[in-house]
Formats: structure tokens, sequence, C-alpha cells
């Protein structure tokens, strides 16, 4: 345990900070589950809700520094994939 006020008062940051980092990942994952299932299902429309409303969480994240900025985008192109997927079977 740390003796320094300083060193203290950094521990309590970062366990906030990780709990919010947990928090906000925890909301792209269940965003992205979402769309999935929706994908699944084979629902057009609610897929798209679902991917852009993923889109934008896992931007904001990306913003926050929470994830890479490239593992955000790879995420979104896959998403974006699998709607031009079920896209083509819906035709």
């Amino acid at each position: 345990m740390a003796n320094i006020k300083s060193a203290k008062k950094r521990i309590k940051v970062i366990a906030k900070k990780t709990a919010q980092n947990k928090r906000r990942k925890s909301k792209v994952k269940t965003a992205i589950r979402r769309f999935e299932d929706a994908v699944a299902a084979g629902d057009l429309n609610l897929a798209k809700e679902k991917f852009n409303y993923a889109q934008k969480k896992i931007s904001q994240i990306a913003a926050k520094n929470t994830i890479h900025k490239n593992a955000a985008s790879r995420k979104i192109s896959r998403l974006a994939k699998k709607l031009k997927q079920l896209e083509k079977t819906a035709e």
C-alpha cells in the first residue's frame, strides 16, 4: 500500500477510471450482441437500428481512448460486413 498522499490519490483515480472503462466496454459488447441477435433473426430493419447504435457506442469509446481507434474501426467494419450480407440475403 502506498504511503505518499499523491500515490494514494492515484490509486483511487485509477480504480475509478478502470470501473468506467469496464462499463463502457460492457455497453459496447451488449450493443454488438444485440446487433448480432437481430442479424441471426433475419430482421433487417432492427439490424440497421442496432448497427447504428453499436457504431455510435464504439466510436464514443474510441474517442475516450478506452479502445484504440483502429480496433474501433475494425469492429465497425466487421459489423457493417455482416449487415451487408444480411441485406443481400433479404433481396
